[in-house]
């Protein structure tokens, strides 16, 4: 019968409810960054980490407090800490020589740990902790990207008409554009006398080749140019 008051206590029912809409608010907010930014991990994935995570972190301190077994409230809190590792590496992705979705991962990870501080009732320093991975994922992305502008890993793929290329120019060339060359090998086609450069290059986030390329065009007898990640 006490269990059936408790269930039905319109304080205790007041405080869940409470505590499931912030989580649900907390996760939409996380989940909109992600998707404005065309990521895998989205809105609904973030609020059913959040909601889910108070949901367990509610159960953790409930079963405790009116079970006659008086069980340890730690230890659902540590089975999300350590399932949601799970989830985490889903996110993480590998394109070419870039591995894109850590930012993510950790997210998935922070959404969780909200969660569960929503659960046990720490509202301020959930917002708190909101409010500073928003800050973070704004206003630092704008910060890296000033300080670190070539992120991308990319291969230059360039071909001449003939081997009588300054290979030193078409360097500048290509590091005046912004781009960090990191490694480059050559080959040449004995046959046709052509001459083959694989640069191996780090590059910023929105990049234009065609003024590149028309640089290259003005320099040398450009036949191809390609990008691979």
């Amino acid at each position: 019968m006490s269990d059936l008051n408790m269930i039905f206590n319109l304080p205790f029912i007041s405080d869940c409810l409470v505590k499931i809409a912030l989580s649900v608010f907390c996760g939409f907010i996380l989940g909109m960054e992600r998707k404005s930014r065309s990521q895998a991990v989205g809105i609904r994935t973030l609020i059913l980490i959040c909601v889910s995570s108070a949901l367990l972190s509610i159960l953790s301190i409930y079963i405790p407090e009116h079970s006659p077994a008086q069980g340890d409230p730690t230890r659902i809190i540590a089975g999300v800490v350590s399932g949601i590792g799970f989830l985490g590496g889903g996110a993480i992705l590998r394109q070419g020589m870039n591995i894109k979705g850590l930012t993510s991962a950790a997210i998935i990870w922070t959404t969780s740990a909200i969660g569960l501080c929503i659960g046990a009732g720490l509202y301020v320093q959930s917002i708190i902790v909101l409010v500073i991975c928003e800050t973070i994922l704004i206003a630092v992305e704008k910060f890296e990207a000033k300080l670190f502008p070539a992120v991308h890993k990319k291969t230059l793929h360039i071909t001449f008409e003939n081997d009588s290329v300054e290979i030193d120019s078409i360097n500048k060339i290509i590091e005046k554009s912004g781009v960090i060359i990191c490694d480059l090998n050559l080959s040449r086609h004995i046959s046709d006398g052509k001459l083959s450069l694989h640069y191996s290059v780090k590059t910023p986030q929105e990049m234009n080749f065609s003024k590149m390329i028309d640089e290259m065009k003005k320099d040398a007898p450009l036949r191809e140019f390609s990008v691979t990640e």
